[in-house]
C-alpha cells in the first residue's frame, strides 16, 4: 500500500450499520458550476422540503430494514423456530438490499431519482403492511428479503439526487440530516417494536413500524420536490461491468471491502443474538427493555464524528488498529454475567465498529478514481453482506454454544480485519524503504 493510504477523507458522521448509502453512477457535466447557482439552497422554497422528505425516507426505510431484529427471542418463541432459522428474518434483507443496491443506482440514472424512491418506499410499505400476516418462518423470511430489495432504491438514490438538486456548499447539510434519519429509523424501529411487542405481540409491533412508515411515505411524497436538474442517461451496463472490474482488481479496494464486511459481520452477530442473551437467565429483561437496549446506537453518531480527528492523528490504519482493539475489549467484557458488563461491553463494541466502518467508508471514496458511485456501492454490498453472515452465523453460534459461541465468532472476524490491516502496514512499510532506497 502506498504511503498516500496513511489518511482517508474524513467520514461521514453516520449513526447507525444501516445508514451507509452508495449515490448512484453520475455521468459528467461540463457545466456543473453553471448549473448549480441555480440548485437548491436555504431560503428557497424547495430547500427545506427536499431535506424533509429525505428525512422522513431515511427514517422509513431502514426502520423497515431491521425492524424484526430487537423480536427474534419472540418470533422464535411464537413460530418454534431456533436463533439461527429466526435469524434469517435480518439476514434475508440485508441480503436483498446488497444484491439490489447497484441496478437501483443505475436504474436511477435512466428512469430518476424520485421515481425510484417514490417505487422503493411504496413497495416496502406495502409489503411491510403485509408482513405482520405471515402464516409461518418461510413466508415472514421470503417477504422480508423481497422487503430488502425494496429498501434499496433510497440508498441507491437519495445522494445522487441530493447532489442533483442542492446546491454544493449546501449539500453536507443536506446529507447530514438524510442520515440523521437513517438512524433515527434504524434505533427508533427497534425501539418501538420492542415495546410494542411487550403490549401487544410481535406481529404488532411489526405492524406499528409498518404504519409509522405509511405516514413518513406519504409525507415524503407530498414534501419532495419536483426534480429541475436531472438528465436521464441510457443504461449501459457493459460499462458499468467494467468499471466495477476494476474495482474488484483493485488490492486496496478489497482490502477496504473486506474490513468493512468484517467489522459488519461482529455488528451484525452482536445486534442479531444480544436479545436471546439478555431475556434468559441471569437477566430476564422484558422485550421492551431488549429493545431499549439499542438506544446505544447512539455511540456510533460520536464515534463516526470522532473517527476524522482520529484518523488525522493516527492515520487510517491507527485508528482501524484501535477499532479492533476496542471491539474486542467490548466482546470479552460482554461475556461477564452481570448486565452493568454487558451493557458497557456493547458500547465498546458499537464505537469500535463506527470508528472502523467510517475510515474505511471515506477511504473507498479517496481511494477509487473513477466510478466513485461504484466503489461506494461495491462497499454498500460488502457491508450488507457482512450484516446478513454476522446475524446468519452468529445465530448459528449462539445456539450451538451460547454467547460465547457468539462472541468469539466476533473476536475471530475482528482476528482477520487486523491481519487485512497488518498486511497493508507491512506492504506500506516496504514502500517506504524501496523509496527511501530509491532516493539514495
Amino acid at each position: 500500500m502506498p504511503a498516500a493510504d496513511t489518511k482517508a477523507s474524513e467520514p461521514r458522521s453516520d449513526a447507525a450499520a444501516e445508514s451507509h448509502p452508495a449515490p448512484a453512477p453520475r455521468t459528467g457535466d461540463p457545466g456543473a458550476a453553471d448549473t448549480d447557482a441555480t440548485k437548491l439552497s436555504p431560503g428557497d422554497p424547495g430547500h427545506t422540503r427536499m431535506r424533509l422528505a429525505l428525512f422522513a425516507a431515511g427514517l422509513a426505510t431502514f426502520a423497515l430494514l431491521y425492524e424484526t431484529q430487537a423480536l427474534l427471542p419472540e418470533i422464535s418463541r411464537d413460530l418454534n423456530a431456533s436463533p439461527d432459522q429466526a435469524s434469517w428474518t435480518v439476514s434475508g434483507p440485508t441480503i436483498g438490499l446488497a444484491a439490489a443496491v447497484l441496478p437501483l443506482a443505475a436504474l436511477s440514472e435512466r428512469f430518476g431519482r424520485r421515481r425510484i424512491l417514490t417505487v422503493s418506499m411504496a413497495a416496502a410499505v406495502a409489503l411491510a403492511l403485509v408482513i405482520p400476516f405471515a402464516p409461518g418462518l418461510g413466508a415472514l423470511v421470503a417477504l422480508r428479503t423481497l422487503q430488502g430489495v425494496a429498501v434499496a432504491g433510497v440508498p441507491a438514490s437519495a445522494l445522487a439526487f441530493l447532489s442533483d438538486e442542492v446546491r454544493r456548499r449546501h449539500l453536507v447539510g443536506a446529507v447530514g440530516l438524510f442520515v440523521a434519519g437513517n438512524s433515527v429509523g434504524g434505533m427508533s424501529g427497534r425501539i418501538l417494536t420492542g415495546w410494542a411487542t411487550q403490549m401487544w405481540g410481535w406481529r404488532a409491533g411489526l405492524m406499528a413500524v409498518a404504519l409509522t412508515s405509511l405516514l413518513c411515505a406519504v409525507a415524503f411524497r407530498l414534501l419532495v420536490p419536483e426534480p429541475r436538474h436531472f438528465t436521464p442517461v441510457p443504461l449501459r451496463p457493459a460499462a458499468m461491468a467494467r468499471t466495477v472490474g476494476r474495482h474488484l482488481r483493485n488490492p486496496l479496494l478489497l482490502r477496504l471491502y473486506a474490513i468493512g464486511l468484517l467489522f459488519m459481520t461482529v455488528f451484525g452477530s452482536v445486534y442479531t443474538v444480544i436479545g436471546y442473551r439478555l431475556v434468559e437467565e441471569p437477566f430476564s429483561l422484558s422485550q421492551g427493555l431488549v429493545g431499549s437496549i439499542f438506544v446505544i446506537y447512539l455511540v456510533g453518531t460520536l464515534a463516526s464524528a470522532t473517527a476524522g480527528r482520529l484518523n488525522a492523528r493516527l492515520g487510517r490504519r491507527g485508528t482501524l488498529y484501535l477499532g479492533v482493539g476496542t471491539a474486542a475489549a467490548g466482546l470479552l467484557l460482554s461475556t461477564v454475567d452481570s448486565l452493568f458488563g454487558v451493557v458497557a461491553g456493547l458500547v465498546l463494541v458499537t464505537a469500535g465498529f463506527f470508528a472502523g466502518h467510517a475510515v474505511a467508508q471515506g477511504a473507498v471514496s479517496q481511494t477509487a478514481t473513477e466510478g466513485k458511485a461504484q466503489a461506494s456501492a461495491l462497499y454498500t454490498m460488502a457491508y450488507y453482506l457482512g450484516s446478513s453472515l454476522g446475524g446468519a452465523f452468529g445465530a448459528f453460534a449462539f445456539a450451538a454454544g451460547g454467547w460465547p459461541a457468539a462472541a468469539s465468532l466476533g473476536l475471530g472476524s475482528l482476528a482477520l480485519a487486523a491481519c487485512v490491516t497488518l498486511y497493508a502496514t507491512r506492504k506500506a512499510v516496504v514502500a517506504n524503504r524501496v523509496a527511501v532506497e530509491a532516493a539514495a
